[in-house]
């Protein structure tokens, strides 16, 4: 293989292990507004908390990081249990842009707890992966990033089949489909709001510790997210498939954007084609057609 090539190759790989935790991410924001039709723009900040509930259990506790990663993923689902039961749920009927401007202020909210607890300065946390490069074939990888591309893949491989053959997977479809008729199925919607709230900030917690671990803690890290709320635009924000295929996409496209037209390029490559995406297919490459434009 010519360096050319081989330079290429390692460049994809990353770009699909970036891809995979993206896709993680947006599945985040997939699994909430697919059951109660709610953006949780906080799921950014969520998955700073996950990176922060780590260090403060690894390092700050001196756990075990493989007892630090569990705890840290429930710690996001706890938030994301109090958050539906004392906030969204007493929202219920209100307009969407009400909803949506609360999540807003949650991540803020969020981020203010984040720079009181643990300032605001940048942070690194216990090395719980390795350092040993990875290679596949000739081409070298970052075990970090591979490792990532790895969990992401199984858990969204899980969640995946889960959608499809759980129980609660099919009332979480049902629900997504028709709130009324799930009620009248003797689905608890309200319980299912509840699931997906959980599973969804447990979800973004776990990517944020993976997050971390790559390029390390700080205030400003939620702003990952961003590039996840354009991979559900893209992939659809209601279709966890979508949030695959959009997640391994964009995370070329930053890959190569960086790398061959500099990293001030990656984001203004990732907007573009969030602008492109919502004027031509707003509902995204697999996202159902009754989307309203945003």
């Amino acid at each position: 293989m010519s360096g050319e090539m081989l330079f290429f190759f390692e460049i994809t790989l990353a770009g699909l292990g970036s891809g995979a935790l993206l896709s993680l991410t947006a599945l985040a924001f997939v699994l909430i507004y697919k059951a109660t039709k709610i953006i949780n723009l906080a799921v950014s900040e969520l998955l700073m908390m996950g990176a922060y509930f780590f260090l403060a259990l690894a390092a700050g506790w001196g756990l075990s990081p493989w007892l630090a990663i569990p705890l840290a993923i429930a710690g996001g689902g706890a938030i994301g249990a109090v958050v539906e039961r004392g906030i969204i749920r007493r929202m219920l009927g209100e307009s969407p842009i009400s909803v949506f401007m609360v999540t807003v202020g949650l991540g803020s909210v969020l981020v203010g707890l984040v720079e009181l607890i643990w300032g605001a300065n940048p942070r690194t946390i216990p090395d719980f992966i390795g350092r040993s490069p990875v290679f596949i074939g000739e081409a070298y990888v970052n075990r970090k990033i591979f490792v990532a591309f790895l969990v992401s893949a199984v858990v969204i491989g899980l969640f995946l089949l889960l959608f499809r053959f759980w129980r609660g997977g099919v009332a979480l479809r049902a629900t997504a489909t028709d709130q009324a008729a799930a009620y009248s199925c003797g689905i608890n919607v309200p319980g299912v709001f509840s699931m997906a709230w959980i599973i969804g900030c447990a979800t973004a917690a776990g990517a944020g510790v993976m997050l971390g671990a790559i390029g390390g803690l700080s205030p400003t890290m939620g702003a990952f997210g961003l590039s996840a709320l354009v991979v559900v635009i893209v992939g659809g924000l209601d279709s966890p498939f979508g949030a695959l295929v959009g997640g391994l996409f964009i995370g070329l496209v930053e890959a190569y954007a960086g790398t061959y037209l500099g990293g001030e390029f990656k984001l203004v490559a990732t907007f573009s084609i969030l602008v492109l995406m919502l004027v031509v297919r707003p509902y995204g490459l697999f996202g159902t057609r009754e989307i309203e434009r945003l």
